[in-house]
């Protein structure tokens, strides 16, 4: 038969660490929470950042069509370079 006070101490134990487990996981919860909106507002702003990046300008387009020339034969030049989190 096991000591009764040595269960007990291993139950405690694992009732502490699951308890501190249960405030970092909380404490990480609240930090997503306050970082998810930044997120979701910076993929729409670099979708848009982006899709603008990748259409010509309107200028450089007709000068391209004009001497003949596809503008999806040119290479896209991007001058600013996509941001990663």
């Amino acid at each position: 038969m096991k000591d009764i006070h040595e269960v007990l101490r291993r139950k405690q134990a694992k009732y502490a660490q699951l308890g501190k487990q249960i405030e970092m996981l909380q404490q990480a919860a609240e930090k997503l929470r306050e970082v998810a909106p930044l997120l979701t507002d910076n993929d729409e702003d670099d979708a848009a950042i982006l899709s603008d990046m990748d259409e010509p300008t309107a200028p450089a387009a007709k000068a391209a069509t004009a001497q003949g020339q596809s503008t999806s034969a040119k290479p896209v030049v991007r001058t600013v370079a996509p941001r990663w989190p």
